[in-house]
């Protein structure tokens, strides 16, 4: 029990007394599901194309892994016009997906894009358009 009551106490936080938030537990928590499948992208660099997907994508280069890109953007553009809440849930995994696997070619970790988001956050998409034409 003491042993359950030590893990308890790295990754959970006291609310009653208002304990502060532990670093572990930011660290667990902050690695995403892109994280992860970004580190698979990379591993997958150095694996065998005929028993990985990634590998094999990766292997045939920069155009057959954005024509990926190019199809899942339009199948899960059909699946918004069409409504089908259950389709545009499953295309987008895969358009997020096939995204990741083309920044893991270019070695761009999703923490790039999010920055950039939490970059343009707060800004009208006016005031971010008139931001990049002045550089």
């Amino acid at each position: 029990m003491l042993a359950i009551q030590a893990v308890a106490h790295v990754f959970f936080n006291r609310i009653d007394i208002n304990e502060a938030p532990k670093e572990e537990a930011k660290e667990i928590a902050a690695y995403s599901i892109s994280d992860k499948i970004y580190h698979i992208i990379q591993e997958r660099k150095h694996a065998d194309p005929k028993s990985s997907y990634v590998a094999s994508l990766l292997q045939k280069g920069d155009n057959a892994i954005l024509k990926k890109v190019v199809e899942e953007a339009g199948e899960f553009c059909f699946a918004c016009k069409d409504n089908d809440n259950k389709e545009m849930i499953y295309e987008a995994a895969d358009l997020v997906f096939h995204t990741l696997v083309a920044l893991g070619a270019k070695n761009i970790h999703p923490s790039l894009i999010s920055k950039e988001l939490e970059r343009r956050f707060g800004l009208s998409g006016i005031e971010e358009k008139n931001s990049r034409n002045e550089h």
